[in-house]
This record gives structure tokens, C-alpha cells and sequence, in this order.
């Protein structure tokens, strides 16, 4: 559904242009994630164009993006990923908004959803921080994404060939491999370089006693 999804798109980058994300860039602390994001997760995304396989499992990566830039930042830089990746894999223009949709915006939006939870619910110490909103709603929200994915045909390059179990399955373990890598990057940045994570606040998840 080209429509929609370009409408989906249009709506959630003006929503995200009118809180300024530009704002996030003073002082260049996230210049570096995001040069990093540019460069890297492009071809991540167009793995599985390069190779294709009975059923297109994508690494996404948009909840580790979410973390270190925040939605509003977030949502250009993976857009402009999915643009990327469009043209290393040779997409068309219906798949790239798809790619944009599916693995970056609907994985992002839902993590931000459920860092605000985490927040609010959870005692605010690096350890919730690490575990629940970097591992634990990576994981959910990944596979959410992924199996939203599955359901609309139109968001896969290729109809998968196997059975809905297998591809449930498949789906989870490259959730819990996104969660993975999120959790350990999330980690080493709380320890080395804070300040690359736009939703980390020393104030609110190391407060003085």
C-alpha cells in the first residue's frame, strides 16, 4: 500500500521536524552514533536483498538507534537508512518505504513507547535501565515489529516459503539477537561514553542518596 505507507512516513518525519531534532546535534556528542548508524546500518538492512533467502530476516537495529538518538532525531537518520539501504540492495521506491516503516520507524516508535513505561513503572537505576528498556523491550518490540511485518506481504521483498511456526521462530531469535547487540552497545555507552545516549540522564538513573 504505497499510499499509506508514504503517508505514514510523511506524518511521523513532520511530527518529528516540528520537535527540532536538529536541537540534539549542539555541541556534536551525537554526531558520532549517527554518522555510525549511516554508515553501518544501510547494509545491514540490505542484506537480505543482496541474498535472498525463503524468508527475509532483517536485523534492525532502529531500537539502539532510539536509544542514542532519541524519536525525534531517530526518525530522519533511519529514513534516511532506508534510502540507503534501497540503493545498495537495488529496491524500488515501494519497498524502501516499507524497509522505513517496518524496521525503523515501527520498532523505534514502539521502544520509545516502551522506554516511557520503563520509566515510569520501573525504579530508575542502570541496571533497569541495561536490562529492561535496552534488552527486554528491544526483544518485544523487534519481534512485534517483524511479525507486523509478516502479516502485510507487501512489507517483505520476497513471500516467505516456509510455515507460519518456523517463521515465528525465526522471527524471535532475531529479536532476541537485536536485544543482544542493543543491551551490550547500551552497556558499554552507560560505562564509556553516556553521552551518546540521548535517553540516558545521569540525574534520573544515578540519583544521589
Amino acid at each position: 500500500m504505497p499510499i499509506l505507507d508514504t503517508t505514514l512516513v510523511v506524518f511521523a518525519l513532520a511530527v518529528a521536524l516540528s520537535l527540532r531534532p536538529w536541537r540534539m546535534m549542539r555541541g556534536g556528542q551525537l554526531l558520532a552514533p549517527a554518522l555510525a548508524t549511516l554508515v553501518l546500518l544501510p547494509w545491514v538492512w540490505a542484506l537480505p536483498a543482496l541474498h535472498p533467502m525463503p524468508l527475509s530476516l532483517r536485523w534492525s537495529g532502529a531500537c539502539l538507534v532510539l536509544l542514542m538518538l532519541g524519536w525525534p532525531l531517530a526518525v530522519p537518520v533511519l529514513l534516511a537508512v532506508a534510502l540507503l539501504a534501497g540503493f545498495i540492495g537495488a529496491l524500488g521506491p515501494a519497498d524502501m518505504l516499507s524497509l522505513a516503516i517496518w524496521q525503523g520507524l515501527l520498532p523505534a516508535t514502539l521502544a520509545l513507547a516502551a522506554g516511557g513505561a520503563v520509566r515510569r513503572w520501573l525504579p530508575p537505576n542502570p541496571f533497569v535501565y541495561i536490562l529492561a528498556r535496552a534488552f527486554i523491550a528491544t526483544v518485544l518490540c523487534a519481534f512485534a515489529a517483524a511479525w507486523l511485518a509478516r502479516l502485510d506481504m507487501s512489507a517483505l521483498p520476497a513471500k516467505p516459503t516456509v510455515d507460519d511456526l518456523s517463521s515465528n521462530v525465526a522471527l524471535w531469535l532475531m529479536a532476541w539477537s537485536d536485544g543482544t547487540v542493543t543491551a551490550m552497545l547500551a552497556a558499554i555507552f552507560v560505562a564509556y561514553r553516556p553521552e551518546w545516549l540521548a535517553t540516558w540522564s545521569d540525574r534520573h538513573y544515578l540519583p544521589r542518596t
